[in-house]
């Protein structure tokens, strides 16, 4: 570096260029290990801290404008009268629409420091005029625990999406009340929870198991042999529990589900956990920039190591999940070999394994009906969010009449014919549910003509034309074009038919949020939901439940 500041014929940004040299030294460590800027360093710790400063909305930005979806209540915006609906068109002077309004200008303009202040105009359906809001910003908190309800009078859900700093007092607040409400047995739900804080993660799995049980374990060649035990009462150390995981349930998550596991304490339902087992320590540097660099591995109190490799690189390491859908892995649970070497025993002697995530008790295949090519156009064009937002903003004030709270929702809402509006939504949009592939179309002929192809009957004509005349006439040929074609449109009505299912469910989900709030997405998803429906399956049979931790 001092040589390049002395001697480069050009002034150099040394500090772009130390901080991509930090990059790249850590990148050929693990793929954990990473430099953060001090410009980020916040943004990263903000949704693991569990709150920052702003006026306390949630909002959707659509057609170039912000539209205020939530506001939280007790927040700032709440107190001066903002409203689910209003459409933010200012902030302080500044135009608040228009192309270049992205979520990073909103967060921008719209957080600040506890204490000052911002002028947010907005317009409100029904009013003329815009509304000039003056808003004092405060602390706002960022919940980790998506929704808490009751499922039926025995059994409650939560759904934790991060481990953050507050996630331990919100777990304890959600069993509280689901305990009031009657609950016996509980489904944890962490599909989708990328991890958080090793703490959290101790003392939330500290709720499950009762005194002087093994968590987890950490070490490393320089970190001496670290082990956290259960210290007090939990909250749920009774009664039947499931815990919902998927590829995307890392580290922390898999340290809860691990100890779960290991010590029979509940059924893991779903597919193998995506693999993280180092530990990764913040050190500052001088400038405010940060360093997490990876300082142990964590084992699961049977002794595994649930790290996947990395020796190919950080970008194989990064493909990992292209590569179990191309094995199979989502699909089929006998397309998971692990080696003998990573075998282990549960407190009752069930086998499980490391080397590479956490294989739960009952696999439960992705649903690849939410693959189908409409389905994936309908959500690469936004069009589910865009449909339940701007039908809420004209229907909210006529609909919330009728069903004020979510009890009374799907009464009315099930009167309604949205998945018939939606539809024709979509077309308006470009997206047609039967649309035909031109590359489908090719590979049908080129397949029913591979036969003919193969020989020299080509070679029999004088032109293409002629040639092609020729396969046309063949009645064989058309035939089979059809039949292939037949059996084509089988499949699609029948995908359309699993597809139509979920569309209805999704649009209605998004409608409840818009309304009354998050928690109610997931509390109508649910019917739709095939690994909580087998996590309710087992979690209400005890003899299915006992049979599988083999109690």
């Amino acid at each position: 570096m001092q040589l390049i500041d002395y001697f480069y014929v050009d002034d150099a940004d040394l500090k772009k260029i130390s901080e991509k040299g930090i990059e790249s030294i850590l990148k050929e460590l693990d793929p954990h290990s990473v430099f953060i800027t001090e410009e980020d360093v916040q943004k990263m710790n903000e949704p693991l801290v569990g709150n920052f400063d702003g006026i306390g909305v949630s909002f959707q930005i659509h057609s170039d404008t912000i539209h205020v979806i939530d506001v939280i209540s007790g927040g700032p915006a709440e107190k001066v009268g903002m409203l689910a609906g209003d459409r933010i068109i200012k902030v302080d002077d500044l135009a608040a629409v228009g192309d270049s309004i992205k979520n990073d200008w909103v967060f921008k303009h719209l957080r600040g420091k506890k204490g000052s202040k911002v002028k947010v105009t907005a317009l409100r359906k029904g009013r003329n005029e815009p509304i000039v809001f003056d808003i004092t910003r405060d602390k706002i908190p960022i919940n980790s625990i998506d929704t808490w309800f009751m499922i039926d009078k025995n059994t409650g859900y939560i759904r934790l999406n991060r481990f953050a700093q507050t996630s331990n007092e919100e777990f304890s607040e959600a069993i509280s009340d689901l305990k009031k409400q009657g609950m016996k047995n509980l489904i944890f739900d962490l599909r989708g929870n990328g991890g958080g804080y090793l703490n959290i993660a101790f003392e939330i799995s500290d709720q499950f198991l009762d005194k002087d049980k093994l968590i987890v374990y950490t070490q490393g060649s320089k970190s001496p042999k670290q082990e956290l035990k259960s210290e007090r009462k939990g909250e749920f150390e009774q009664g039947r529990l499931v815990i919902l995981v998927d590829e995307t349930s890392a580290s922390a998550s898999e340290i809860v589900s691990g100890a779960v596991q290991d010590w029979d304490r509940g059924v893991l339902v779903g597919r193998r956990t995506f693999g993280k087992g180092l530990v990764q320590r913040p050190f500052v540097l001088p400038d405010g920039s940060q360093i997490r660099l990876t300082t142990s591995r964590y084992y699961t109190p049977s002794g595994r190591c649930i790290q996947k490799p990395y020796d190919e690189g950080t970008d194989s390491y990064q493909q990992d999940y292209e590569r179990r859908y191309k094995h199979g892995e989502l699909l089929n649970a006998d397309s998971i070999h692990f080696a003998d070497s990573l075998k282990c025993f549960t407190a009752a002697g069930r086998v499980v394994y490391g080397g590479g995530g956490i294989m739960p008790d009952v696999f439960m295949p992705i649903d690849t009906s939410r693959a189908s090519d409409y389905l994936i156009n309908l959500r690469s064009k936004g069009l589910f969010n865009t449909l339940a937002l701007e039908w809420v903003e004209q229907n909210r004030e006529s609909f919330m009449k009728k069903a004020p709270d979510y009890d009374s929702f799907s009464k009315e809402y099930d009167k309604l014919n949205l998945l018939s509006e939606f539809e024709k939504f979509a077309v308006e949009n470009g997206v047609r549910k039967n649309e035909i592939k031109k590359e489908w179309v090719n590979s049908i002929v080129m397949d029913c003509l591979k036969e003919e192809t193969s020989d020299t009957n080509a070679a029999k004509y004088d032109s293409y034309k002629d040639y092609a005349d020729f396969l046309l006439s063949d009645k064989g040929i058309l035939s089979e074009i059809r039949q292939k074609a037949k059996q084509e449109d089988e499949k699609t009505r029948k995908t359309n038919a699993v597809s139509d299912k979920y569309i209805a469910s999704t649009l209605k989900a998004l409608i409840a949020r818009n309304l009354y709030g998050i928690k109610y997405y997931y509390m109508t998803m649910q019917d739709n939901d095939e690994e909580l429906q087998k996590a309710i399956e087992i979690i209400k049979d005890e003899k299915l439940y006992n049979s599988i931790l083999k109690k």
